[in-house]
């Protein structure tokens, strides 16, 4: 149950952040020529026509490029912030899947102890045989947790890279938008 929730969540945070994702460098220059060539609105076209982050970030910024490029920097920030909590969101859950899969695999291991102690007190007798099942049983629950924490744990650690990734190249590509809009003010 819980592998098949934390295997849910660990696909849905797949393809949001597949969705975030882009080829920034490209886009930078696009966005760049727009803003030469057509100025702020055909920037912002572009921004409402490409999905990703850092194209919403773009968008909120160039909204307020008219009110001045500090305006403009500050309405980044805010989207960024804004923004990276949406990248982060349901990283808690895989994480907290993480955690309980190995502690209901011990539970396990431990309702199975005790039924195996409970099975020679009934039989009366120390037979290997009679505990074996029992507790053969009961590591197997363990096993099973700690499994699907080492699968879950691959998933988030992969999220967590893609999001430091997107939120680093938001970063660097936002210092190029406020570089570009500097220079544009500066030119008019």
């Amino acid at each position: 149950g819980v592998l098949i929730l934390g295997l849910g969540f660990s696909f849905a945070k797949l393809w949001s952040l597949s969705r975030s994702s882009m080829n920034t460098k490209k886009f930078i220059v696009s966005v760049k020529e727009a803003l030469t060539n057509g100025g702020v609105s055909e920037a912002m076209k572009l921004c409402e026509n490409t999905r990703g982050s850092i194209s919403s970030v773009f968008h909120a910024g160039l909204l307020r490029a008219d009110e001045g490029v500090d305006a403009a920097e500050k309405a980044i920030m805010a989207y960024g912030a804004i923004e990276m909590s949406f990248l982060e969101k349901g990283l808690i859950w895989i994480s907290l899947f993480i955690s309980v899969a190995p502690m209901l695999g011990f539970t396990g291991t431990v309702m199975g102890m005790i039924g195996a102690f409970d099975d020679i007190a009934a039989a009366n007798q120390m037979s290997p045989a009679i505990v074996a099942s029992g507790i053969s049983e009961a590591l197997l629950t363990t096993l099973f947790g700690l499994i699907v924490a080492i699968i879950l744990q691959f998933f988030y650690n992969y999220f967590v890279s893609k999001v430091d990734s997107i939120v680093g190249d938001m970063e660097e590509s936002s210092i190029e938008l406020i570089d570009s809009l500097y220079e544009m003010n500066k030119n008019k």
